[in-house]
């Protein structure tokens, strides 16, 4: 088992895509987190994340590997991919609920567009992972959900299951080992589209004051930059504290909500999820800020 996960490691760094260790049978990082790191080794500078700890290196590789089965994840950032990943309904749901492919496929149609030939992964519950390369001189995150239902996508902040790894509900293996294409300029438009629209926001577009718009910025930033653990928590805190903004008339309550939600997504937050702490939040706040207060 050992052999063949290092070997799975080691042929996507030969690709030049930067991995790091899941847990053995599982789809999470075996790395430590920040509140139990040791301060040492690659650390001894201060905490470095899992995207920053991925690595090609074949001699690390081999150390991480040697030991342990650890399944094999693929920094999708680093290593300059964006993964298309296609997800199959939960296992409750009726049985005409369309699967991602299903969904991918109408999308690619509207679009006027094939569904593009690329690298193609099959997941351990029977979904699908389409690898591109990413467009130069564009960051982009994650999403959930935005370009469709069961339709994410992950690249700067996420990773993806390599094949060759294997859990309790499967194992990740190969369907098409074609190089990634490109990222199609019409999903890459899909998807910068609503981030460009939605990233800094000045105060004219919004008639709203120019503290209020700077704290709309500041806050659409954090929750976009918020640790994964954290992320719920700090969408939650720039919901409560851009919601007296809309109880004073300063910023349109769905101005505010498209802002949060975008961010919240970037972040990797499923779009329900987003849509629940959001509305909470600013409900909360709303509700104790009807009257401004003196400055």
């Amino acid at each position: 088992m050992n052999r063949h996960l290092l070997y799975a490691a080691l042929d996507a760094a030969e690709r030049g895509w930067a991995v790091l260790p899941l847990r053995p049978g599982d789809k999470r990082p075996a790395l430590h987190g920040e509140d139990v790191c040791p301060g040492i080794g690659d650390c001894a500078g201060g905490h470095r994340k899992w995207e920053e700890r991925a690595t090609i290196d074949p001699g690390r590789i081999r150390r991480a590997w040697g030991d342990l089965p650890f399944n094999v994840g693929i920094a999708t950032g680093p290593s300059g991919l964006v993964v298309v990943d296609l997800d199959m309904p939960k296992r409750k749901s009726s049985t005409d609920t369309p699967n991602g492919v299903t969904t991918f496929t109408a999308l690619c149609e509207r679009a006027g567009q094939t569904v593009p030939t690329t690298r193609t992964v099959r997941t351990a519950s029977g979904g699908v992972h389409l690898y591109f390369t990413a467009p130069p001189g564009v960051r982009l995150g994650n999403t959930a959900g935005r370009l469709g239902k069961r339709i994410d996508t992950r690249a700067w902040g996420g990773y993806v299951v390599a094949p060759g790894s294997i859990t309790p509900t499967g194992a990740y293996a190969v369907v098409s080992d074609v190089p990634p294409a490109p990222l199609p300029d019409w999903l890459c438009a899909r998807l910068t589209g609503r981030q460009a629209s939605r990233a800094l926001i000045a105060p004219s577009s919004v008639r709203a004051s120019s503290y209020a718009a700077a704290g709309l910025n500041a806050e659409t930033a954090s929750v976009r930059q918020a640790p994964e653990g954290e992320r719920n928590a700090t969408l939650l805190r720039a919901a409560r504290a851009l919601g007296r903004f809309i109880a004073w008339g300063d910023l349109p309550r769905e101005q505010v909500e498209e802002a949060l939600q975008w961010a919240g997504e970037q972040a990797g937050l499923s779009p329900r999820s987003c849509e629940a702490t959001i509305r909470s939040g600013l409900n909360w706040s709303i509700a104790r800020n009807q009257q401004r207060r003196a400055a």
